[in-house]
């Protein structure tokens, strides 16, 4: 009877895949928010990209609109975020209330936040530091939050769900034909 009630363990890799998805759509949606609110600053819309294009070309990567070097940043953005996605289902896998799992995911968003503009971009992306804005790049985290915190719902709901169990068999009866 204990088995029928328990939730099947998800295994690893399954995690990691949706978290991966979820890390992916969340960043997506990220970048378009600071798209808009860049284009709403009067900035361009890939501001975000080249700031992090900046990591690997310096100050050749600050300008106004799309180059070559803005798929850079973009691709870090896409493999960062993506990453931290998928450690983060992998080491909550599924043993929280989808509740907390969202509350857990927009504190981790927002930890990562202060974390990378605060200590690790401060290093490796000076210029990323000194020219991004706070206020849409905070939001942009929350949105990227609440997307992660969705990766439940990107695990197969064949891996979730319990096997149904085989019907007992029962002794043949007298009518048994």
């Amino acid at each position: 009877m204990e088995t029928a009630t328990r939730r099947p363990r998800t295994g690893t890799l399954p995690l990691l895949l949706a978290g991966l998805e979820a890390g992916m759509l969340g960043v997506l949606f990220m970048l378009a928010w600071l798209g808009l609110s860049a284009k709403m600053q009067g900035r361009s819309f890939w501001t975000a990209e080249n700031l992090m294009a900046s990591t690997f070309y310096g100050g050749r990567a600050i300008r106004s609109g799309f180059a070559q070097r803005t798929l850079s940043g973009l691709a870090l953005y896409l493999l960062l975020y993506s990453t931290l996605g998928a450690v983060f289902a992998a080491l909550l896998s599924d043993r929280l209330p989808r509740f907390r799992i969202l509350l857990l995911s927009v504190v981790f968003a927002l930890g990562w936040y202060y974390l990378a503009f605060h200590v690790i971009w401060r290093s490796l992306a000076p210029l990323m530091v000194l020219l991004y804005s706070a206020q849409p790049m905070i939001l942009g985290h929350l949105v990227y939050g609440t997307f992660l915190g969705r990766y439940p719902a990107h695990v197969p709901k064949a891996i979730m769900e319990p096997a149904a169990a085989p019907a007992a068999l029962e002794p043949a009866g007298p009518d048994a034909g």
